[in-house]
């Protein structure tokens, strides 16, 4: 049993003994750039055979990040935002793409940055919108199909598989930074009960398992302890006879 996440591999010993399989896929938000975090993070995608959703924020994205992404046959590009700027008021939540702005602005700058992600990196991009801070106005998500993106991808468990007519929701379900702790790692125990909690849910049939299990992580911004978490993470998931890497728009599947 895995002495990180006991509960966690527990679990997944109870899908391999049901004969089920388990969808999963890896998001990572915010680059822009070439850095030593994404080769970190990419050694990882690559070491695991796993694939990389890497969330790109299109006007600051670099055509250096595109060239080195030639190199990284297992990473996919998604649109996220625009520009990654605040635009709620100082006593809500931020949100970029929220109900703060006329919708015909906000869907032309998600048009445009859909446009620029497809002009940086080409058949890698997929079009599946991740809003920064995983918020987004409804009227921009049912607005989506108008600018050429074919799904949304937020946090949490989805209610229904389509956010809106023609929008397909595959959200992340997973991160273990600790956003309001001050950074760092989540409690690892927390962690391990959390994803089996989740997992369990899904094994009895009471939360939707059609809908890939999403890890989310932030290269830019996890310390040694939040990298050491994602490759065990990995290395159970690999291990576990269940797991199935599953891209959020159905283009790929291959086993963890």
């Amino acid at each position: 049993m895995n002495a990180v996440l006991p509960r966690a591999a527990a679990e997944l010993r109870s899908w391999r003994e049901d004969g089920l399989r388990l969808p999963v896929w890896w998001r990572d938000d915010d680059a822009t750039l070439p850095t030593p975090a994404l080769d970190r993070l990419i050694a990882l995608s690559e070491g695991h055979a796993a694939p990389l959703h890497l969330a790109v924020i299109p006007l600051p994205a670099t055509a250096e990040l595109a060239q080195a992404l030639q190199s990284a046959p297992l990473v996919r590009v998604l649109p996220h935002g625009w520009q990654h700027r605040n635009h709620a008021a100082a006593d809500q939540k931020k949100a970029e793409f929220g109900a703060h702005r006329p919708l015909q602005d906000m869907l032309e700058e998600v048009g445009g940055g859909w446009r620029r992600i497809g002009d940086l990196f080409g058949t890698r991009a997929l079009p599946l919108f991740t809003p920064p801070w995983n918020r987004v106005s409804p009227k921009l998500v049912a607005g989506l199909p108008r600018v050429g993106l074919q799904g949304v991808s937020t946090f949490g468990p989805r209610g229904a598989s389509q956010a809106a007519p023609g929008v397909l929701q595959v959200n992340t379900h997973l991160d273990p930074i600790a956003w309001h702790g001050g950074g760092g790692l989540v409690d690892r125990e927390r962690l391990d009960e959390g994803i089996a909690g989740a997992l369990r849910l899904r094994r009895t049939g009471q939360e939707d398992n059609s809908e890939p299990y999403g890890l989310l992580t932030h290269h830019l911004v996890q310390d040694e302890t939040t990298w050491a978490f994602i490759e065990t993470l990995l290395d159970l998931l690999s291990s576990s006879g269940v797991a199935i890497w599953t891209a959020p728009l159905g283009e790929r599947t291959t086993r963890a």
